[in-house]
């Protein structure tokens, strides 16, 4: 009976040796791979450039720039349309005249009495002043030397109006602090420096239309007075006394 012979079933002894009896399993180990040659080798990609984000932000910049111009414009069109067609002008307040009827400083306490005449003018044609209640205060350099008020009032187109206040004083003892030698040296040469200082609200009326109320003070400045020695009234010189309106504006914590 002919013997068969089977081939192995190990892969390394079914191919034949080369190079005179070298190794099989060396050879596949040293065989390449085949790959696709052609395919090109991978690269990191550099992030693309953000040139339409920045496009956007440049040309929201511009437009928010134009459109802040253009609200300037017409404000300044609409300010000088109102300036032409109204003509205002702001109020103005004058000391018609000042008497000093009592004034007793000591080193504790301060007694002292005013008579205040003011006169509030209103030469606006068109436009109305609404004022709130008016708190009165007469001041000798930093001293508080009478306190009064004057009731709220509705000031009329072209109009005059007279303002008549006692303003008074009677402090005992004075705030720490208080520095009495300026005030003493003016109640010993019987000549007193004042001024006098008003604060309120005001709202103004065109036509039908009203604006918010808006914080004045006003500061008369430049009054002196004799101190009386008997009971007759001392009354001050006021021909060259000027009184200032100034808005009071708040910026955050800041009074302008």
């Amino acid at each position: 009976m002919t013997d068969r012979v089977h081939p192995s079933t190990n892969g390394s002894a079914a191919i034949p040796a080369a190079n005179g009896g070298a190794n099989p399993a060396a050879f596949l180990a040293n065989k390449p791979q085949l790959y696709n040659t052609a395919r090109p080798a991978y690269r990191p990609q550099a992030p693309p450039r953000r040139r339409h984000r920045r496009g956007c932000c440049c040309s929201c910049c511009l437009w928010t720039t134009l459109l802040i111009l253009l609200i300037l414009l017409l404000a300044a069109i609409a300010g000088a349309a109102f300036y032409v067609l109204y003509r205002p002008h702001r109020p103005s307040f004058s000391v018609a005249s000042l008497q000093l009827s009592q004034f007793n400083l000591t080193d504790t306490s301060l007694t002292s009495a005013f008579n205040l005449t003011l006169a509030a003018r209103n030469r606006n044609k068109r436009i109305t002043f609404v004022y709130d209640q008016i708190s009165v205060k007469i001041l000798s350099g930093d001293t508080d030397i009478g306190d009064g008020s004057l009731p709220g009032f509705v000031h009329g187109k072209r109009n005059v109006t007279t303002l008549r206040s006692v303003v008074s004083s009677s402090v005992n003892p004075f705030p720490d602090g208080t520095d009495l030698a300026p005030l003493k040296s003016s109640v010993k040469s019987r000549n007193l420096p004042v001024k006098i200082q008003l604060d309120t609200k005001v709202k103004v009326k065109i036509g039908k239309i009203e604006m918010k109320k808006l914080k004045i003070r006003v500061t008369c400045g430049g009054i002196r007075i004799s101190i009386p020695t008997g009971k007759t009234a001392t009354t001050a010189t006021i021909s060259n006394v000027e009184c200032k309106v100034d808005p009071r504006i708040k910026i955050i914590k800041w009074t302008v």
